[in-house]
């Protein structure tokens, strides 16, 4: 056993989720980035229909190109260091705990053409990090045309409304339900997920992501 952790580390070194620069320790980022990565700050400002909402980085630089490759190459390893730094945040914004973890799912057909949801698989690490089962408690019902082909905050809002049903409404009354998505950028699409929740008798929607615009921070 030994020897086989000591030729998989030779083989297949761990990187930082960030830059992908080879690390001398176990953890998830290296110097560089623990350092000079655009930090999202934690927010109690209320957004739209989110009780509260945090990111762990702002979407440019080293954090853009690794969810890029995480969403559209099939880097899906990345998702263990996003999910774990996430739990920490969530923890620390959150030490009483929530109720319900569920994601913001994408399309069937998205789904399909990328083989897999990666915010699902998010929610999964997250959810074993927390210690939470993370619930499917929502279903993209139309395919809308993407969010990031979208500049007009009023039209991000009109492309994803009526685009989600609950699919456990009964779960819902009275709980405090943590909602995840990969990226956040004007909060259209957390907020209309958010709404369903609400309409279906959630009591409050707090929202994380890996990323965020830096115009949430404003």
């Amino acid at each position: 056993m030994i020897v086989f952790k000591w030729l998989a580390r030779l083989l297949f070194p761990p990187r930082c989720v960030l830059c992908d620069r080879v690390l001398e320790d176990q953890t998830d980022l290296c110097k560089t980035c623990r350092l000079h990565a655009p930090e999202c700050p934690i927010s109690a400002a209320k957004r739209n229909f989110l009780d509260s909402w945090l990111a762990l980085w702002y979407y440019e630089d080293e954090v853009r190109k690794s969810l890029v490759l995480y969403k559209f190459c099939h880097r899906r390893s990345k998702v263990q260091s996003y999910g774990k730094l996430l739990a920490m945040k969530i923890q620390e914004q959150h030490p009483e705990g929530l109720d319900l973890l569920t994601w913001v799912p994408v399309s069937a057909i998205r789904k399909l053409f990328r083989g897999y949801d990666q915010v699902e698989l998010l929610a999964n690490v997250v959810g074993r990090e927390l210690g939470m089962e993370p619930r499917r408690l929502l279903k993209k019902i139309r395919h809308n045309p993407p969010q990031s082909g979208i500049v007009e905050e009023a039209v991000r809002r009109a492309n994803v409304l009526g685009v989600y049903r609950v699919t456990e409404p009964q779960q819902l009354p009275g709980k405090r339900v943590l909602l995840l998505d990969d990226v956040i950028t004007t909060g259209a699409t957390a907020a209309e997920a958010a709404r369903m929740l609400l309409t279906a008798g959630a009591k409050q929607v707090h929202f994380a992501a890996v990323a965020a615009a830096r115009r949430m921070g404003k």
